[in-house]
């Protein structure tokens, strides 16, 4: 089993289930105690247009798909700040805009040879170097954005009212969640794909929700849960040949699952 340590991809896989951890853990509890995470998953949906874009226009796709997500998730800010009473009217439109768009040009781009399925479910030992500085320096923004401003995401997070009242900028620091979000949304597709990304973003937050009464507390649990669920589920994949994706999901429930009980009993 060690022998396999000693393969690039395999390396390259460690390293990005630990790396999208750091920064899945981090926003997770941001998503889950504002209650956006429908939100988080309308722009990992409508991402895919940005994954058409790129294919069509033969640029990175992981370009095209950061692009796309973040201009998504600017808009999504905007909408739902103005009218908060139609936020999954907006959501499902955005979300169902992306998909449409991305499936429409790619099925205008000839010749492609892309596994999109890859994008769909995850593809973790696909990842690419490339992929791997991109998660790097996202970790980098989203700890020292969080970080300088923790007590501003701590006062929007669970009272946004209070927090204007303050003097703080709720508007331009609930539309940096979700810009820092859907950057994360694009590292995390590689790993367990669109369809799936959501669950990576809240089940490790929902387990460290019991074991946590501070935001920052909780950040750090749910760091370390998704560390040990991204890497169980790559062992598995590896050794069961199982989608890498669906096998990371598949732990984290397990481990929601077993966190339930012992809650329960104690």
């Amino acid at each position: 089993m060690i022998d396999i340590l000693s393969y690039t991809f395999i390396q390259h896989a460690i390293l990005a289930g630990i790396l999208v951890s750091i920064s899945a853990g981090i926003i997770g509890p941001l998503i889950v105690t504002n209650r956006i995470s429908f939100l988080a998953g309308g722009i990992a949906h409508s991402s895919y247009g940005g994954i058409g874009i790129a294919l069509y226009l033969g640029i990175p796709i992981l370009f095209g798909a950061t692009i796309f997500a973040v201009i998504t998730a600017i808009i999504i800010a905007y909408l739902t700040l103005q009218n908060r009473e139609r936020i999954d009217a907006v959501i499902g439109i955005m979300w169902s805009a992306g998909m449409a768009l991305g499936i429409i040009l790619i099925d205008l781009t000839p010749g492609y040879n892309v596994d999109l399925m890859s994008f769909l479910f995850g593809s973790i030992i696909a990842v690419s170097l490339n992929d791997i500085y991109y998660m790097i320096v996202l970790d980098i923004v989203i700890v020292a954005l969080v970080t300088y401003y923790y007590r501003e995401f701590l006062a929007i997070s669970y009272d946004s009212e209070f927090a204007q009242l303050r003097g703080i900028n709720v508007k331009f620091f609930y539309t940096l969640m979700l810009v820092l979000a859907a950057l994360t949304v694009v590292a995390a597709i590689q790993v367990v794909g669109l369809i799936l990304v959501i669950a990576l973003l809240t089940i490790p937050t929902y387990i460290a929700e019991n074991y946590a009464n501070r935001l920052s507390t909780m950040m750090i649990l749910s760091v370390i849960f998704a560390a040990v669920f991204t890497l169980s589920g790559l062992t598995l994949s590896y050794m069961y040949d199982l989608s890498s994706g669906a096998s990371i999901i598949v732990v984290s429930i397990f481990g929601l699952i077993i966190s339930k009980i012992i809650k329960k009993k104690k």
